[in-house]
């Protein structure tokens, strides 16, 4: 068994040292059961599939995104005008980057590293806010002149929910909030979630991928001040959501939709406190109150144990691709108990 006290790695800025474009996707393959990707598995389910083959049929014809569009805001309780559809939450992320012109854009890590990808490919010099361990937020991290900050909610990698209270406390006249919310489905009744308060200057970002196994769909939306969405659709390309995304948020939206998600996610709790506890057992450090379909820990050499498992046919997400984190951390999706207690053995052989 392995001890290990985990530290978070130091703030920096130079974008050089991780690479920011690395995702789980990269860690699949060649027959690896995957654990490295945090999509749903079974996804989508078979109700969602039919509906996705039957809108082959109207491909002929322009997307219309306005069922859509309505099914998003009664989805929230949101007006239509807040609501922007866009090709998965990456588009949304760099939309933001091409319209929003920051004196000071803040990231607040360890997160998922597309928006700070975003924010420097068009052009905006980036600082990092990183959180301490635990990875739970203190506004106070935050620069008070920071005019745009970006922060996941529940986080990847760490899987930690912030309290909604912690994230408004960020809100300014004159400040932008990017509240990443891919995860916020995982969270049953999700309490913390800010898309349906939507307080002033908070821009919500929304993704279907990991719930309902759309990655390859790429299907999300972005709520927001009208005005602001506004800006942003004039920077979208025209029919940027393609019509069977269009059916797949209009379904999603739907409630028996949101019912099935909820029943999964208590599912999800479950079997991820379990698998958890198991690994703390062992003597590793797992980033506490995960709240997402996935956990963060901390493991001397997770380099070399992220190798080994791949010489056993698994893949785990690697850790030092995220500004805060380093070579010591891994993060591994929660899967099945069968498929969860498969990897538990392999790990118990490779003495961990």
């Amino acid at each position: 068994m392995i001890g290990h006290r985990p530290v978070a790695a130091g703030p920096a800025d130079d974008a050089g040292e991780v690479d920011l474009r690395h995702h789980g996707d990269a860690e699949v393959g060649d027959g690896l059961a995957d654990f490295a990707v945090n999509v749903r598995t079974g996804t989508p389910p078979a109700w969602l599939a039919d509906r996705l083959r039957a809108s082959v049929a109207d491909l002929a014809c322009y997307p219309d995104p306005r069922p859509a569009r309505r099914a998003v805001a009664r989805r929230h309780g949101r007006a239509a005008e807040e609501v922007l559809l866009t090709a998965g939450a990456a588009e949304a992320f760099v939309l933001l980057a091409r319209v929003l012109k920051p004196r000071k854009a803040v990231v607040v890590h360890p997160q998922f590293t597309e928006p700070e990808a975003a924010l420097r490919s068009a052009g905006h010099a980036v600082e990092r806010a990183v959180l301490a361990k635990d990875f739970t937020l203190d506004p106070a991290v935050v620069p008070d002149d920071a005019d745009l900050v970006v922060i996941g909610n529940p986080t990847n990698p760490t899987s930690v929910l912030h309290p909604a209270a912690a994230i408004t406390a960020l809100s300014r006249p004159g400040r932008t909030v990017v509240v990443d919310e891919a995860f916020m489905d995982c969270v049953p009744g999700e309490p913390e979630t800010l898309a349906s308060r939507l307080p002033a200057g908070i821009v919500v970002i929304r993704s279907l991928t990991k719930t309902w196994g759309l990655a390859g769909l790429r299907a999300g939306y972005l709520l927001a001040d009208p005005y602001l969405v506004s800006r942003l659709a004039a920077a979208q390309p025209l029919w940027a959501v393609s019509t069977p995304a269009l059916v797949a948020i209009e379904a999603c939206c739907a409630p028996d939709a949101v019912a099935e998600a909820t029943a999964w996610a208590l599912d999800l709790a479950a079997e991820r406190d379990r698998l958890a506890g198991e690994l703390t057992a062992r003597g590793l450090y797992v980033v506490p109150e995960a709240r997402a379909s996935f956990l963060c820990l901390c493991v001397p050499d997770a380099l070399g144990i992220r190798a080994l498992l791949r010489q056993r046919g698994y893949a785990v997400r690697r850790g030092d691709t995220f500004p805060g984190l380093g070579t010591d951390w891994l993060r591994i999706a929660v899967r099945d108990r069968p498929s969860n207690d498969a990897l538990l053995e392999v790990l118990g052989e490779l003495g961990i």
